[in-house]
């Protein structure tokens, strides 16, 4: 019925026939339209991944199965480019600290970016026992202006780079002037500082926790003893304490032919037993969060 303010539908529904009986006018099919499903919602875009220092991004660390996560830093890069192969090709992340002023530094640090192994400086420090640290080491006697300089040209060098890590440096980090100095730098850089904790009496931890910069810390030297019992022994070690602490932090050297080789071994049965290997950047990602 149309009336003159709008229009008025009426709808009939005929009641169900007597039981026994045929619906009048022939048989009859009803049929039931389901409703249409409500638009599937596209899913969300994932959050750009962070920015590596000194270039690149990484993709937010994975969901741990909770027995600890396992970082291997290897020192001393830079000598030769051949000892620096094989841990290139290793399948799980590595750190690999490159030694500046050296024939093949810059070569080396090249390769490890085009491996996608994370890159970092390892900067020759003052010594308590007067060893030579190396070219572009940083000296107790250096003005603050000196040190910027000296460490800035190394990472120009080797650069870009992730961090960086102290290479002898007794000397060096136990001076809290010094380190309030290379703290400083490494914050203007977007990097972070790995103490690797050449002496017990080191005050890195001091002065960065008062500086408020994260930093990370060595737990256990894989060869200082170079043989393939003791490093097995110290990986074990340092197991143990990442199912205690959450993490632990091993540095090796490149010159450790047997390093390698016990790395690969151990790679598979420490993924199946529950552990995670990471990059030292990473795992302070995921501690700050």
């Amino acid at each position: 019925m149309i009336g003159a303010l709008g229009l008025t539908a009426a709808i009939f529904v005929r009641p169900p026939p007597a039981p026994g009986k045929a619906p009048a006018g022939g048989s009859q099919v009803s049929v039931i339209t389901p409703p249409l499903p409500a638009p599937e919602k596209a899913p969300p875009s994932p959050a750009p991944a962070p920015l590596v220092p000194g270039g690149g991004r990484i993709e937010a660390p994975p969901e741990l199965p909770g027995r600890g996560i396992l970082v291997f830093v290897i020192d001393d890069a830079g000598n030769n480019l051949k000892d620096l192969e094989a841990f290139l090709r290793f399948p799980g992340p590595l750190t690999l600290a490159v030694l500046p002023g050296l024939a093949n530094s810059a070569e080396a640090a090249r390769r490890i970016r085009a491996a996608g192994k994370e890159l970092i400086l390892h900067q020759p420090m003052e010594a308590v026992g007067g060893q030579d640290p190396g070219p572009g080491a940083v000296y107790t006697g250096m003005s603050r202006e000196e040190i910027r300089a000296a460490v800035k040209r190394n990472l120009d060098e080797i650069g870009p780079v992730a961090g960086m890590n102290n290479h002898q440096g007794s000397k060096i980090t136990v001076n809290a002037e010094v380190m309030e100095t290379v703290l400083a730098l490494c914050r203007e850089e977007g990097i972070y500082f790995l103490d690797s904790r050449t002496t017990a009496d080191t005050v890195v931890p001091v002065v960065a926790e008062r500086m408020e910069i994260a930093i990370g810390e060595r737990d256990v030297f894989l060869d200082n003893i170079p043989e393939r019992a003791s490093m097995i022994r110290y990986v074990e070690d340092g197991v143990e304490r990442a199912e205690q602490r959450g993490s632990a932090v091993m540095i090796g050297h490149v010159w450790s032919s047997e390093l390698i080789d016990v790395l690969e071994t151990l790679y598979p049965d420490l993924i199946a037993r529950g552990y995670s290997l990471s990059t030292l950047s990473r795992l302070l990602m995921e501690k700050s969060q």
